[in-house]
């Protein structure tokens, strides 16, 4: 294994049960809750006060890392590990095998996320070939990433928009962490794009037509929820058709029954009811949804990755009074796909996005292959502001 070749070379140093320490770098492998603490608490220090940054919920990050809270640990397995130096965090990463994307797409790819370190090529190199050397004693044959345990979870390192504000949905690196996976021999597996879109004054005619057309084509209805409540019957259907509906996208797998409701009280709890789009069929089954929440980044920002004892208060404060939506999930069944159906998505969400007073809208992150989805905002006013990349090389 490279990791191996490595420690013979004039870095070397001594590995131990939990991790090794080569040139002043000890790597150690998370193995307590207080060590998964610290692995969380890390990138609030490399990012501190920084102004594009956006910190996740800390209970939220250690709860998808807990074997006993995530439902993914089901079909996947991980390690993590942080990295120092004069017994000061530099780095951290994880690594992840989702054992149902090997099944699925017939590969043997270990996937790094939860990657962050300081602009030290030394520190990078260790932390991702001590993935590589994980990986491949699990016989794995290459890596990708940055990925999450499915596609629910952050993914991308983000390669332009450095100087757009970041979501809670998505990763924010420095520019330099590319530079040094280019120098590991990683190379672009595959981009997901987003957008930052005008709400207009008036909803564009051509989207107001073809959504006309589709609700007299096909026996569809719109569900028009008063309340979050009115939404929970419907979402066991949603994650079922988002399954069909992204299954054939970059590294996608499939959610499990537990991680469906899990997801659904995670999130469906606090949306706005007024900003999601659910198209429904004569047989009362999901065809077409989106998911979309005013926008928490401020927010966020300002509780420090904490809710309390103020910071459920700037979340609250956020989602009752902005300009501003983030959206999070949106999807149309297989065989309603290129038939309109985001259109008239699209249509029940701008009109909601207009009533509400909302200026902005931010899409939630898109592969750039797919030309079905992204051609639609060809009708708004908007422009692609963050790409985000997934990074690939053999092992």
């Amino acid at each position: 294994m490279i990791l191996k070749k490595v420690l013979l070379k004039p870095l070397s140093g001594i590995k131990g049960k939990n991790g090794f320490s080569m040139s002043g770098i000890s790597v150690r492998k998370v193995v307590s809750n207080n060590d998964l603490k610290k692995f969380v608490d890390f990138p609030f220090r490399l990012f501190r006060d920084h102004k594009f940054w956006v910190p996740p919920l800390k209970f939220d990050e250690i709860n998808t890392l807990r074997r006993d809270k995530n439902p993914a640990f089901e079909y996947c397995e991980a390690e993590y590990w942080l990295a120092f130096r004069d017994h000061k965090p530099v780095g951290r990463i994880a690594g992840i095998i989702n054992h149902k994307e090997s099944e699925r797409w017939n590969n043997k790819l270990v996937r790094f996320g939860w990657i962050d370190f300081i602009d030290d090529e030394e520190v990078s190199r260790v932390l991702i070939e001590t993935v590589i050397d994980w990986g491949g004693a699990k016989g794995m044959n290459g890596i990708h990433g940055p990925l999450g345990f499915t596609d629910m979870d952050p993914e991308g390192m983000l390669v332009e928009g450095f100087d757009e504000i970041s979501s809670l949905s998505a990763i924010y690196n420095f520019p330099y962490y590319n530079d040094h996976l280019q120098k590991l021999g990683f190379k672009k597996a595959t981009d997901w794009l987003q957008l930052e879109i005008k709400v207009p004054a008036n909803i564009p005619e051509k989207v107001e037509r073809m959504t006309k057309l589709v609700l007299q084509k096909y026996d569809l209805r719109l569900l028009h929820p008063r309340k979050a409540k009115d939404i929970l019957p419907y979402a066991p259907k949603m994650f079922t058709m988002y399954n069909d509906a992204f299954r054939d996208l970059y590294g996608f797998t499939t959610l499990t029954k537990k991680q469906m409701d899990y997801y659904t009280k995670q999130y469906f709890g606090f949306i706005n009811p007024a900003f999601v789009s659910l198209v429904i069929d004569s047989k009362d089954n999901v065809v077409g949804f989106g998911v979309t929440l005013p926008s928490l980044s401020i927010a966020l920002q300002k509780a420090n990755g904490s809710l309390f004892p103020f910071g459920f208060i700037h979340l609250l404060r956020a989602l009752r009074k902005n300009d501003t939506v983030d959206m999070y999930l949106v999807g149309v069944r297989p065989d309603y796909q290129g038939k309109g159906l985001l259109a008239l998505v699209y249509h029940e969400l701008t009109k909601a996005y207009i009533e509400a007073g909302i200026k902005i809208t931010r899409t939630h992150p898109q592969l750039e292959d797919n030309f079905k989805a992204l051609s639609i905002w060809k009708n708004y006013d908007g422009r692609v502001n963050i790409r985000r990349r997934c990074w690939i090389r053999d092992i």
